[in-house]
């Protein structure tokens, strides 16, 4: 891929990341990657954590993935032996963290690794508050503020997630936002996906399917969902509910109870699938339901599969849609009611416009091939800047 004017600088560059299940992080690094970030150089993947569901993926592009074990995200003496070991042989000219625990490894890295590389962070989430965080993260959270100054760049994917992050002390001089990239030519509209997905979900070809996607968690607000989703079933029996992610279930403690015996049937539960690009073609409309996000990949995907979005309006949600879709306050049900009300009134061929509407956008705003010729463009500069590129 061309990427700009004359050759690319070769690098060698080690992404620290906590994990490699399947998440928002984890899918971009592997989007990065995908789209030829480490064309020209040598890059490898150190997961502080274990094998992952993005590990295979990763090395079948040609990448060397490594791990280190940790539990909970736990340092010990024999990880950070493992640690110095790998930068010791790499010897990278740039080191990438990803997400709060990674960017203290990536530090810790950079300071082990001969010839002091380039260090960047890389922040994918706001910070609205600390409550929600466990105990552990909080401090994370903490050190990374006290330790910002150190990275040579911080990447945020959205706005927000920088103006959040500033305001809690992050060092605003190293920050920079690059959006999330998607690969519009593989995440496309397929008709005959959605027909067979729609049956093997067991859907009538007459119904309105909503989707929803994401992992269980406080912030992704699922009761706020299945609320919702109440009242909408109590004036258009023809509405249906499709919920992928980790944990979600209407048996998990936290959402038992929302949904009464009558209209469970109007609900498909499938867990954590692999297969979520297949999933969305069979939806009529997404729904983004969290009360905190910064850049939702799976708002983006939606929008690359032509499915019109109704979302809260959180992080980079609004940016994302446009005027493409339907934006409803966050924590409040009875306007996610209303909004995915409103857009299920509109006409087959009304909702199809916007879907055609957003799959536009994502294509002129982010675009895979644009978002890494953004992180290479940062990658050189910061290696040219620190003049200790080894070749």
């Amino acid at each position: 891929m061309d990427c700009g004017a004359g050759a690319r600088l070769f690098m060698r560059v080690l992404h620290i990341i906590t994990g490699l299940s399947i998440g928002g992080a984890e899918r971009a690094l592997f989007n990065l990657l995908s789209g030829n970030l480490f064309e020209g150089g040598e890059t490898a993947v150190l997961s502080l954590s274990c094998e992952g569901h993005f590990s295979a993926k990763i090395r079948a592009l040609g990448v060397p993935v490594y791990t280190m074990g940790m539990a909970h995200g736990l340092p010990t003496l024999v990880a950070l032996l493992r640690l110095r070991r790998l930068v010791r042989e790499f010897r990278p000219d740039l080191i990438q963290g990803w997400m709060y625990h990674g960017n203290l490894a990536a530090s810790i890295a950079q300071r082990l690794a001969p010839g002091k590389p380039a260090l960047l962070w890389n922040i994918r989430q706001t910070l609205y508050t600390l409550a929600e965080e466990k105990a552990l993260t909080r401090q994370v959270i903490r050190v990374n503020r006290f330790c910002s100054a150190g990275a040579d760049a911080i990447i945020y994917n959205s706005h927000v997630s920088r103006t959040l992050h500033e305001a809690f002390g992050f060092a605003s001089e190293r920050g920079r936002v690059i959006a999330n990239g998607f690969d519009t030519g593989l995440l496309r509209p397929d008709m005959e996906k959605r027909q067979a997905m729609r049956r093997a979900l067991g859907l009538a070809a007459n119904v309105t399917l909503i989707g929803h996607v994401a992992r269980f968690h406080p912030v992704k607000d699922h009761a706020g969902f299945l609320r919702a989703a109440i009242r909408i079933i109590l004036s258009r029996p023809d509405a249906f509910f499709l919920l992928v992610g980790r944990n979600v279930s209407l048996e998990n403690p936290a959402l038992s109870g929302i949904v009464p015996a009558e209209f469970v049937d109007h609900f498909r539960c499938v867990g954590e699938r692999d297969d979520v690009h297949d999933l969305m073609q069979a939806m009529d409309i997404f729904c983004l339901s969290s009360n905190s996000e910064a850049f939702p990949n799976v708002l983006a995907e939606a929008m690359c599969a032509g499915v019109p979005c109704v979302t809260t309006d959180v992080g980079d949600s609004r940016h994302i849609v446009g005027h493409s879709g339907i934006i409803v306050p966050p924590n409040d049900d009875a306007s996610m009611a209303r909004g995915l009300l409103e857009m299920m009134a509109k006409s087959e061929k009304q909702r199809s416009d916007l879907g055609r509407r957003a799959r536009a956008r994502i294509k002129k705003n982010f675009t895979l091939a644009v978002i890494v010729a953004e992180y290479i463009e940062l990658y050189e500069k910061i290696i040219s800047m620190k003049g200790n590129h080894a070749g």
